[in-house]
């Protein structure tokens, strides 16, 4: 699905790496670089915290999307069931995901903080994640286990994406 962008470190002249932040590539969405900045620059325990926070702001499926079929949604990689729904408004991409928050905060906490990142913009965004997101978010908090279903869902979202935009170009080349 495209290729990963890799963080690369940024060394101005005359300072030295340990004096500098590591800064994304030029070509990262500036939304996706503020997520990763922010992750990369806190410790454990400020993370964990960070975390319990988006928790609460995962926001609640809306209604349209309860009656649908959820198997072309779920994510059977993760080990917590997910469904997660796209929607395309004015070239805009927004996600939404259906799972229990009380019994996968953290699952809850790493799809609120992806959703921060990447709705309200077009599907480029989305398939600008890097491929190494959710190492540089989970990255120190002892949550590895999880990282195989919160990488299998950022790769649901890029396919996701993908489709929107194939679809926006069909439906620009029907267009007169």
């Amino acid at each position: 699905m495209g290729t990963g962008r890799r963080l690369t470190p940024y060394h101005p002249r005359g300072l030295s790496p340990t004096m500098t932040e590591p800064a994304a590539e030029p070509s990262l969405p500036p939304s996706v670089a503020r997520v990763l900045s922010r992750f990369r620059a806190l410790g454990r325990e400020e993370k964990m915290q960070a975390l319990l926070h988006y928790a609460k702001q995962l926001e609640p499926v809306p209604e349209r999307f309860l009656a649908l079929d959820r198997a072309a949604f779920n994510v059977p990689e993760c080990q917590t069931h997910v469904d997660l729904f796209p929607e395309v408004r004015d070239g805009k991409l927004y996600f939404y995901a259906d799972l229990n928050v009380r019994q996968s905060p953290t699952i809850a906490a790493f799809l609120a903080i992806l959703f921060s990142a990447i709705n309200g913009h077009p599907p480029e965004t989305t398939l600008a994640i890097p491929s190494d997101f959710v190492r540089h978010v989970m990255e120190g908090i002892g949550l590895a286990g999880r990282e195989a279903g919160l990488n299998a869902m950022t790769t649901r979202l890029k396919r996701h994406a993908q489709l929107a935009l194939v679809n926006a170009e069909a439906h620009s080349h029907d267009s007169p």
